[in-house]
């Protein structure tokens, strides 16, 4: 039997050579044919995986924002094909957090950031969390308050306050998004900080820090000595 890689057809070759070599060896171009599983009459999976990749530059982060009716779009990738890319991309975003076997301890934004990631990477609207701790700063619960548009999401502090006291936070963080990228606070975002910290000492809850998050870094209150 032969078992080259050429002997095979191009739509199979992607994966056979994980079979024989293992994964780490494909291309990202070659993972993505693996995942559509087969091409057009005139298209191997390789080469839509070529030209799905083309579509951003073969930023598998700027891919993973891509919408349904975006990848539909692409000649050659249906609803089901570009279904299970959306998938693989949920999939991967969700590994970073569920493989966590211990309650992570924040320490510093860094922490926060890191600990967001699963939660807003790649999201294309505003969300709105708060991150509950323990009073070894490990975290209790991480919930999103509220969801928005591009430009904006409601923070309502009763809400965020409410949901802590209920869980015995001893400590808040609060983290919400900015799709567009732009790390610098409005001065909504300065005038909600200042109310929440200043509820949070009366009632004995401190609001440790409020981190503003962007694919490409985020902005802390706390690290910019604003809260």
């Amino acid at each position: 039997m032969n078992t080259s890689l050429k002997s095979w057809a191009e739509e199979d070759r992607p994966r056979e050579k994980m079979m024989l070599k293992g994964k780490s060896v494909l291309s990202d171009a070659e993972l993505l044919a693996i995942i559509l599983g087969s091409g057009t009459k005139n298209c191997s999976a390789l080469d839509l995986s070529r030209i799905l990749l083309s579509e951003k530059a073969n930023d598998l982060s700027q891919l993973s924002k891509m919408s349904l009716t975006e990848l539909c779009k692409i000649k050659g990738l249906g609803p089901a094909k570009a279904v299970s890319v959306l998938a693989a991309f949920e999939l991967g975003k969700r590994r970073q957090d569920t493989e966590r076997t211990e309650k992570p301890k924040i320490s510093s934004s860094t922490m926060v950031y890191k600990h967001m990631m699963p939660f807003l990477l790649d999201l294309q609207h505003e969300e709105f969390w708060v991150i509950m701790l323990n009073r070894a700063n490990e975290v209790i619960r991480t919930e999103r308050i509220s969801s928005g548009g591009m430009s904006g999401t409601v923070a309502d502090g009763k809400m965020i306050f409410r949901a802590a006291i209920e869980r015995s936070a001893h400590g808040l963080v609060l983290v919400h998004n900015h799709p567009s990228g732009q790390l610098k606070p409005s001065e909504n975002d300065r005038t909600l900080t200042q109310k929440m910290v200043e509820f949070g000492k009366y009632i004995d809850l401190p609001v440790l820090d409020h981190l503003i998050f962007a694919d490409n870094g985020y902005f802390s209150f706390a690290d910019e000595g604003m809260l």
